[in-house]
This record gives structure tokens, sequence and C-alpha cells, in this order.
């Protein structure tokens, strides 16, 4: 018996020890526009097509999924529907604050302490909204605007439809920054969302470190709806990194989705305006599986 257990404990060692680590390395790293690939896209569209509550929506704008295959770290791949399409996206820009505040510490313009670690996790995981304004009023407008349009980023690009945006405390009073384009106070693309993630998967996002401690609060989210209360049936022992957001009809979430084999490694984005919106997110998971097992890679 303990010989079988230590030849399953040998390939169990032997499997993880081949799993990429996150944040990942390569030599070959681009800008997320550089990935995308036809074939992807084809499948993504197809897919959408076959829904036609999804294909109403993306029709009027009130739908937009960004997909990035992440299966081969060296090659991976990208594709959207109404990616570049700016809409309200409620508490999913916080990551926007979470990068900012990362930033201010790095560059030693704020001092990290337990309480500000433990706002990150709480605006994160729990989506908490006193967290989240206390960080506001920490970083100020005018910091967070600077960090999503550094070209170093471009979280935020006017030429491209606009893109991640806080503008407003997540609570009453205080001033705003409403973006340019559309006065949006919360404000998102598919596109935009997606590179947050792919930037942070790569170590992109300030450095190696920084992005590996955006990783740790954004793993394990602690609301288990739209995406998560998929994954969470179909892939239990995958690791999901994760921001939602819902106000009125606006529903949205984004996931770095990093299963045990490397057939289940993507990122997801979707914004949707429908008061059935958490319903369709959770709908959308396993489609989207299928469409990257349909593919492969063409440019």
């Amino acid at each position: 018996m303990k010989q079988y257990l230590g030849i399953a404990f040998l390939l169990l060692w032997t499997v993880l020890r081949a799993q990429p680590e996150l944040p990942l390395k390569t030599d070959s790293f681009r800008p997320l526009e550089h990935w995308a690939d036809k074939a992807l896209a084809t499948h993504l569209n197809r897919e959408v097509s076959a829904h036609p509550e999804w294909s109403s929506l993306v029709q009027d704008k009130k739908m937009a999924i960004g997909l990035v295959d992440l299966r081969d770290p060296e090659k991976p791949r990208f594709a959207s529907v109404n990616g570049n399409h700016m809409m309200y996206a409620a508490s999913l820009p916080k990551i926007a604050i979470l990068l900012a505040v990362m930033d201010a510490i790095d560059k030693k313009e704020i001092t990290e302490s337990g309480d500000i670690r433990r706002d990150m996790r709480l605006m994160i995981s729990k989506s908490d909204n006193q967290a989240s304004t206390r960080l506001i009023d920490l970083l100020g407008y005018e910091k967070i605007e600077a960090v999503m349009t550094d070209p170093r980023y471009v979280l935020y690009d006017e030429s491209k439809g606009g893109g991640l945006w806080v503008g407003k405390r997540y609570g009453s009073g205080g001033g705003t920054n409403r973006e340019p384009l559309k006065n949006l106070s919360h404000a998102a693309t598919a596109s935009q969302v997606c590179r947050f993630y792919y930037l942070m998967a790569y170590g992109q996002l300030i450095d190696p470190r920084r992005s590996s401690q955006m990783l740790q609060i954004m793993e394990k989210p602690e609301l288990h709806h739209k995406f998560v209360n998929t994954l969470t049936v179909i892939a239990p022992g995958a690791r999901i990194f994760r921001k939602s957001g819902s106000w009125r009809t606006y529903h949205s979430d984004s996931a770095l989705v990093w299963g045990t084999s490397r057939d289940r490694r993507y990122i997801l984005v979707a914004l949707i305006d429908d008061p059935e919106g958490e319903r369709i997110a959770r709908d959308l998971v396993r489609p989207m599986e299928s469409v990257l097992k349909r593919t492969t890679a063409t440019r």
C-alpha cells in the first residue's frame, strides 16, 4: 500500500510541478491585441448567434463579451463581441481602485497598512462599498484616472471606446469625476477588463510581485453568483480570480479561471444591461468553454 501511495504522490507532484505558476513567465509577451484570433472570434460570434436572447442584446449594444484563451501561455488567443463598447459596470471597476492603490503603495505615495490590505480584500471579495469608498477617498479621482490612462496599461483609452473608470464614490456624498465619452461614473469595456486580467496574469501590472499580490486579493471570491455559481459546479477544483458588479439592470462579471488541467485556463468578461443579467452570466460559462474547446489558433 505504501508503495502505491508513494507512486500516486510522485505522479501528483510531477503534475503540479508541470503547472505554470501565476504570474506567468514568457519571453514572447505582446499586447493583448497582438493575440486577436480569427477562429476564436468566429466561434464566439456563432455561439452568440445561436442564442436569440444574447444575439438581441448584442445587436442592441446591451451585452459585451471578452474571452482570452490561456491554455498555451506562449500563444494566448483573444476575441470579443462589442469589446470596445463601454457600459456602466457597477462594482466591476473596483479593480481599477485595486491597481491604483497598489501603484500608490509601490511609488510610496501612501503607506501600506493592515487597514488598507483589509479594505482591498473586502472591496474585491465581498464588493464592500464602504471599503471601496475609503480607498477612493485615500487616493483621489485624479490618481485613479492617471493609472487607468498610464501608457504602460492604457486601461482607459478614448480612441478605443474608453474602458475602466471610477469617478464616483460607492456611497453618498463627495464630488465626481465622470469619464469624458459617456459621462459614466463606473465604467468598463470588455476588452479593457480582459487587458487588466491579461496584464495581471503575466505579471505586467506594476511588476510580477505586485501582480502576485493582486492575484492573491482577487482569488477565492466570497460572492457566489453569476460566473462563480456555474464554475463551482463544473470546475470545483479551479482557481478563480474574480470581480463582478450589479446595479438595477446592469450586471457585469469578470474572471481569470485557472483549472487543474490546461484545458480550463481562460479569462472571461461579460457586461450586460438586462433585468435577467445575473442568469445570463451564469448561463454564459459553459458555452464559452465550448467555444474554447472547438477552436485552434489561426492568425
